[in-house]
């Protein structure tokens, strides 16, 4: 009953969720809802804007560090994207509150970078040296860490991601559980927009990561590249880290985007556009 409860609180639908050993995880109900629609947060454009390029921005690393995820919680417009990962604090309170603000989520999930065990994104991890059924019952812990969202992203798994009997896997089990996939662009080997196309999967990338150089003049820098890249390709997807100086500087910027003649949308407008097109 408490989990239950908990459940309800967080304004998550009950029918969308599937009971496994670590928790509630990701459905397709029964009557076909699929959380990546009924947790999408999309914008009414008036027809003005309908045709405009589209700017997708995801601020990652939401509920690791308490100041960065304040500050993205009180300062930047709902139509940005959190995605949180799933060894934050409090992570149903702060996916409540960030859908309750209008935010879509995404749940990072942590993959295999090519240097790892140096290189450690944390616990269960997946790696490329399990086999499928323990890379999905790991899936499946990440999954459980929080509901609402409409999506996964890879974080840090340029090997894993360039894996297709690796990620093939992962990649069906997300799709069957109506989700939308957002590749970080760890790597410009990896096969996940192939493997998505091929399972019919809401997919996007990664195109600029914004604090790559995490100085004020060169985040600038990166939203000046990221219109540029929408506006050659008709949308592109923007990546930065929740940490305060990110923020303020993402958050001034998103305050006169679309005087310029763009539209700030969540990943979903990006994603379910790159499917239909």
């Amino acid at each position: 009953k408490a989990a239950l409860a908990e459940v309800d609180k967080q304004l998550v639908e009950r029918k969308l969720l599937e009971t496994t050993r670590h928790g509630g995880i990701p459905m397709i109900a029964k009557d076909g809802s699929r959380p990546a629609i009924v947790y999408a947060k999309p914008r009414a454009l008036p027809a003005a804007q309908k045709d405009l390029p589209r700017i997708a921005v995801i601020v990652g690393g939401v509920g690791i560090s308490a100041a960065g995820t304040a500050d993205a919680a009180g300062m930047l417009p709902a139509p940005v994207t959190f995605a949180l990962s799933p060894y934050g604090a409090d992570l149903m309170k702060l996916a409540d509150q960030a859908r309750g603000e209008g935010h879509e989520l995404l749940l990072q999930l942590p993959m295999e970078p090519f240097d790892y065990p140096d290189n450690d994104p944390g616990p269960q991890t997946l790696l490329t040296s399990l086999t499928a059924t323990q890379n999905i019952d790991r899936l499946h812990w990440l999954m459980s860490r929080f509901q609402g969202y409409v999506g996964v992203m890879s974080f840090m798994g340029a090997r894993f991601t360039s894996s297709e009997k690796a990620l093939k896997p992962v990649l069906h089990e997300t799709a069957a559980r109506g989700l939308i996939y957002v590749d970080d662009g760890a790597s410009t080997r990896n096969v996940a927009g192939q493997l998505a196309g091929a399972q019919n999967m809401p997919f996007a990338k990664t195109d600029i990561v914004i604090d790559a150089v995490p100085t004020p003049i060169e985040i600038d820098h990166a939203l000046t590249r990221l219109e540029m890249a929408a506006r050659e390709n008709g949308s592109a997807v923007g990546l930065a880290g929740a940490q305060p100086a990110t923020v303020e500087r993402i958050a001034q910027w998103a305050k006169k985007v679309e005087d310029r003649g763009f539209v700030l949308v969540p990943i979903s407008m990006v994603a379910l556009k790159a499917k239909s097109s």
